[in-house]
């Protein structure tokens, strides 16, 4: 290993500039989430390799799978690096079956953030991954914050513009609520949670997302008020470098009503823009519902490959996959969820970026 790997391996700050700086590189590689993830049960470590292009890596999160003894791992948007070739490619592959073995991995699971025909993903499927179902979202829309605001403004649809003006026009305020504004956050989260029938996770959850991104930085909260003052709609953005990423949202039915949730997220991207952002990352279309929602604020939708699965172990990977089929349907019926778990519902509930 050479020193910049060692040095990317060994240092949190060096390894979240290189996920910053990479074209791949998302907010769930850096190292704010492995510190969210440590409250669900998941350890991390660092896995760097140095080749021609540079070096390439990932963050990947351990996880026991009681009462076996296998773990399993999982690379939330891995692997990151500013360019790929088969055989550094393969040189990580290699690191990550002897980290496997030498912490009794039975599988290790990849999505990353390319779309199909990326050369990355031949060099996958060369060094023995192989396709599985998607953890992360898969399908996404982004928007060009390059430009000037009159040019995005234009990017709506007609009619969300009508609605955006009406919103403001009727007293509608959207504000950096900051950590005091959780609270409000996760009252209209749990409100599209039962509504939309998804999973929710506890208050804290998101406090704990939100203040581990915040402590660098990389974390705003927006809430859009009516002109009583209550919360009607709310968004949780991450930051990873130029993007800025939406992983959570929630609107109450009087926000639907006012169109307090349009206003907010035009807000959302027209004040990331002024921030000298550079993409605004919508973070999943989950249904036709959310993706006519999202569609309408300009941007293109983007496809991404989906998962990828490395198996370690064959043997305990058959075993733990059955049990890990049982913990999911048990948290299912626990939450009164049926089928997957997806968000749904009317305005801004966005996909659950759970590494889980």
């Amino acid at each position: 290993m050479t020193a910049a790997a060692d040095t990317l391996r060994a240092d949190p700050n060096a390894w979240d500039a290189f996920v910053e700086a990479a074209p791949t590189g998302s907010y769930t590689q850096l190292t704010a989430w492995a510190r969210v993830k440590q409250a669900n049960g998941w350890r991390s470590l660092r896995l760097v390799v140095d080749t021609g292009p540079g070096p390439i890596g990932l963050q990947l999160l351990v996880r026991d799978l009681r009462p076996t003894p296998w773990r399993v791992g999982y690379a939330p948007r891995g692997p990151v690096g500013g360019q790929f070739d088969g055989a550094g490619v393969a040189a990580l592959t290699d690191a990550l079956r002897a980290a496997a073995r030498r912490h009794r991995l039975v599988q290790v699971t990849v999505d990353p953030e390319v779309e199909p025909g990326d050369p990355l993903v031949g060099h996958l499927d060369g060094a023995g991954w192989r396709p599985t179902a998607s953890i992360q979202a898969d399908r996404t829309r982004l928007v060009d914050l390059r430009r000037e605001e009159g040019a995005l403004w234009g990017d709506l649809r007609s009619k969300w513009r009508q609605y955006v003006s009406k919103a403001r026009r009727t007293g509608v305020t959207v504000e950096d609520a900051g950590a005091a504004g959780i609270d409000d956050f996760y009252r209209l989260y749990v409100e599209t949670a039962r509504r939309a029938g998804f999973v929710h996770r506890s208050r804290q959850a998101y406090e704990d997302v939100f203040r581990a991104y915040d402590e660098g930085g990389r974390a705003r909260l927006l809430l859009a008020r009516l002109p009583n003052g209550h919360p009607a709609a709310a968004l949780l953005l991450l930051t990873c470098g130029r993007r800025v990423i939406e992983p959570y949202g929630g609107m109450s039915e009087a926000g639907a009503r006012s169109r307090a949730n349009y206003l907010l997220k035009w807000e959302a991207i027209r004040s990331s823009r002024e921030r000298g952002f550079e993409v605004y990352d919508m973070w999943g279309v989950a249904h036709a519902g959310i993706e006519r929602f999202k569609s309408g604020f300009g941007g293109r939708e983007v496809q991404y490959v989906g998962g990828r699965v490395l198996v370690v172990d064959r043997l305990g990977n058959a075993v733990t996959n059955v049990a890990r089929r049982a913990v999911v349907s048990a948290a299912r019926l626990r939450h009164g969820v049926r089928g997957g778990a997806a968000p749904g519902g009317t305005g801004d509930a966005t996909t659950d970026g759970d590494a889980t």
